[in-house]
């Protein structure tokens, strides 16, 4: 199984960011798996974004829901990130990330991809 994510680098502040996840070896449409975004902004930890399942259900964190949406390219098995009005302090390195199990362990992840918000 591989994660590849591909994206601008570099993004506008009040501009939407939008990463995609491109997954081999395995199929998006499975059942019982959580592909997942996850960031992790300079100096700090991982934060989950949230993910959509193999069955088209979504989740968000709770604290980025309003800008987050998370879809999905089954033709292409692919993911997708989009979150809007960035802010500089939305710069981070952009993982995507495989899940499953009740506690979501995450066997499988991209080598993430860092964007910058910036004029």
């Amino acid at each position: 199984v591989q994660l590849v994510e591909s994206g601008p680098g570099l993004v506008k502040p009040s501009q939407t960011l939008s990463l995609t996840c491109t997954v081999s070896g395995f199929s998006i449409t499975t059942h019982d798996y959580y592909w997942t975004w996850i960031l992790q902004a300079p100096g700090k930890g991982l934060e989950w974004i949230g993910y959509i399942t193999g069955s088209d259900r979504t989740w968000y964190n709770p604290s980025l829901k309003n800008h987050t949406t998370i879809s999905r390219d089954t033709s292409n098995n692919q993911f997708s990130l989009r979150l809007s009005s960035v802010t500089p302090e939305s710069t981070a390195v952009y993982y995507c990330a495989r899940a499953s199990g009740e506690v979501h362990t995450m066997d499988y992840w991209g080598k993430g991809t860092l964007v910058t918000i910036s004029t």
